[in-house]
């Protein structure tokens, strides 16, 4: 053993722990490379098949266009000079300042505490010991209100941008084009909470983590240029500008890759929101297994990506950490020695060893905070990359808000081939068509029935109807008829003609399925109408009582507690209850026209009945989609579509031949 503890030197321990780390670095980056070239070839059909979906997607790299998106959504965060934000931003700056003078007393305080005792001065000690005594609360006063403003400035930046955001996503019907019209965001819930929070925080992070070295190199330089001459600092920043350079060449990849780290954490989230959102329709399939695959393939690919980062970023910190770090520290060691080691340097020529001594220990531990303010400015490149990855992400996202509010959409078309043998004249354009804003009347003049993505399911649309003349529209699955009540309610575009209808607020959608929103039982009748829209109207409590004796839901108001009880609506009623809630709903509003789309396929035939003669007895002009033959005497025009582009609007008499069962 002896024999070969010789071998066993500093040196060749250093030689032998460098080739180590160097043999455990390539192995790891051949695996990345494996798995990578593994992943191009398993995924090469899916790839190709999200980029075509996906087009083009924003580049994430610190450059000018990081520069201008930056500056686009600070002034989001911090919209005028004076405001809560600035004066956190004022309150972190000047902790910063107080701090690193903290920093520089630490050091010359604790430099006279060793030399005191160094030199066995035991009242020197005692007197700069109780100096540092004295300081310790102001100094742990000035660290915490430090990490206060960064946190309260995460949390306002947070609220401004998440406020800024969903007055965009829910002006209007943005929600919903977003996800039905535009394909260019698949997960617009990942980008509203968790993009957005950790790009609050990185902003902070980064002005907190790039404003103190800064301040500290300022400060140092100062400090170091009367001591040991320009050169040292100087060269010092000769070094953080060549190596920040190199390192943020070498670091582009990481926006790219947060991009697609964000983009897979999405699709995980929305694979397992639609199981909770589909939980009967699959549990009546028994598709556990199927939707447990579905489930392991998406997070198997984030995984992978992850795993493919990781291996990246140990890469990147093992280069990072050499050069940011241990070489900096090199290159301070060489300056701080210099006039040391220089026997005819001026400074030191009749100078004592306990001089030297102190002024080593001072000047080296300031150098020393130098080059690891320095070691942070390079190393905050890494998050300044990662930033324009969240950056783009939500540049993103606002550029497609904006496109909707103004009505431009960006969708994947169908081919107009099929569409040759009917001589379409004109191409198909989102938005041409003219919208009427007139009470008491619905008329479809020359409008095409087609779907976002360009399918046309009836050519040339013409019909009109009165208030006070409900219309029933039957026909096959599939041929249109609940396209035309999106064309109708707006949120589909018009692609042609002119439809003249009331607004908005006097069209009022009743679905098979109705939304029971969050809140009380007043809450469902009431919808979307708060209580004070509701005492504006003077709608009294009674009066919604009367709604609900209506439709014959009376008694659940003492069943389930009374007016303000809040329950899980969704659950609580059954499927007749929510329909009938539903028309109670339509009573209480009160519209010019309302679409009910197979709204009481769960009502009995009476109550059916009485609904439909309660609607026409309060003026209330119905659009009906129903199979029921007994809901055709209710009717004055019927509406037949047959799904092969062709469609019927006729008058009701006793000749017409009744369709459903």
């Amino acid at each position: 053993m002896a024999a070969y503890s010789k071998y066993l030197t500093v040196r060749h321990s250093a030689i032998a722990g460098a080739t180590a780390a160097a043999c455990a670095l390539l192995c790891l980056l051949n695996k990345r490379r494996a798995a990578a070239q593994h992943g191009k070839r398993s995924g090469k059909q899916a790839l190709q098949n999200n980029e075509q979906k996906e087009g083009k997607k924003e580049r994430a790299m610190v450059d000018r266009v990081f520069i201008a998106r930056i500056c686009r959504i600070l002034k989001i965060m911090v919209p005028k000079t004076l405001c809560k934000e600035t004066g956190y931003l004022l309150l972190i700056a000047v902790m910063l300042v107080v701090r690193t003078y903290c920093d520089i007393w630490m050091i010359q305080n604790g430099t006279v505490i060793e030399s005191a005792i160094i030199g066995r001065s035991r009242k020197d000690f005692k007197k700069y010991l109780f100096n540092f005594i004295a300081a310790m609360p102001a100094i742990s006063l000035v660290n915490n209100f430090l990490k206060y403003g960064l946190n309260e400035l995460k949390l306002c930046f947070r609220v401004r941008l998440t406020k800024y955001l969903y007055e965009e996503y829910l002006k209007g019907y943005t929600y919903y084009k977003m996800g039905n019209l535009d394909n260019r965001i698949a997960n617009p819930d990942q980008l509203l909470t968790q993009d957005v929070e950790k790009f609050c925080n990185s902003v902070v992070d980064l002005y907190s983590n790039l404003s103190k070295p800064f301040l500290d190199i300022v400060l140092y330089i100062f400090k170091l240029t009367s001591a040991i001459g320009a050169q040292g600092p100087a060269s010092m920043m000769a070094y953080l500008i060549v190596s920040g350079f190199f390192l943020t060449r070498l670091r582009r990849p990481i926006g790219k890759m947060t991009i697609v780290e964000q983009k897979y954490e999405g699709e995980y989230r929305y694979v397992n929101s639609r199981l909770i959102t589909n939980s009967e329709e699959i549990a009546f399939y028994n598709g556990n297994l199927r939707e447990k695959q579905t489930i392991h393939k998406t997070f198997r690919k984030l995984v992978e990506h992850l795993h493919n980062f990781i291996l990246f970023r140990f890469s990147m910190g093992f280069i990072d950490t050499i050069i940011a770090k241990y070489l900096a520290t090199v290159v301070g060691y060489l300056v701080v020695s210099r006039p040391f080691l220089n026997l005819s340097d001026p400074r030191h020529l009749n100078s004592t060893h306990a001089e030297l001594l102190e002024d080593y220990y001072q000047s080296g531990r300031m150098l020393l905070r130098m080059s690891q303010a320095l070691g942070r400015i390079v190393l905050a490149g890494r998050e300044m990359t990662r930033l324009a990855g969240f950056t783009a992400r939500i540049t993103e996202l606002m550029q497609v808000l904006k496109d909707l509010n103004s009505g431009k959409y960006q969708r994947t078309m169908v081919s107009q081939e099929k569409d040759a043998d009917r001589n379409q004249a004109l191409p198909l354009i989102p938005g041409s068509g003219e919208i009427i804003n007139t009470d008491n009347l619905i008329k479809f003049d020359h409008v095409p029935l087609v779907t976002p993505n360009g399918d046309v399911l009836i050519q040339d649309l013409n019909f009109e109807v009165q208030s006070g003349a409900n219309v029933l529209i039957c026909g096959p699955n599939g041929c249109g008829k609940s396209s035309l009540f999106r064309v109708l309610g707006e949120l589909w575009p018009l692609f042609g003609g002119r439809l003249t209808k009331p607004v908005r607020g006097k069209l009022f959608y009743v679905p098979q399925r109705p939304y029971m929103t969050l809140g009380t039982l007043r809450d469902q009748v009431i919808y979307p109408d708060t209580l004070e829209d509701q005492r504006k109207k003077g709608i009294s409590d009674q009066v919604l009582k009367e709604y609900l004796d209506n439709v014959q839901l009376g008694p659940i108001l003492e069943r389930e507690g009374g007016w303000d009880s809040v329950q899980d609506w969704m659950d609580v009623l059954s499927g007749g209850e929510k329909q009938r809630m539903a028309m109670a709903r339509l009573f209480y509003h009160k519209p010019q026209f309302a679409i009910l789309d197979e709204c009481t396929s769960a009502v009995s035939v009476d109550v059916e009945g009485y609904i439909y003669s309660h609607c026409r007895k309060v003026g209330i002009t119905l659009f009906t989609v129903s199979h029921r033959k007994s809901l055709w005497k209710h009717h004055d025009f019927y509406l037949h579509m047959d799904g092969r582009g062709n469609y019927e609007f006729k008058k009701i008499t006793e000749d017409t031949v009744e369709f459903g069962s």
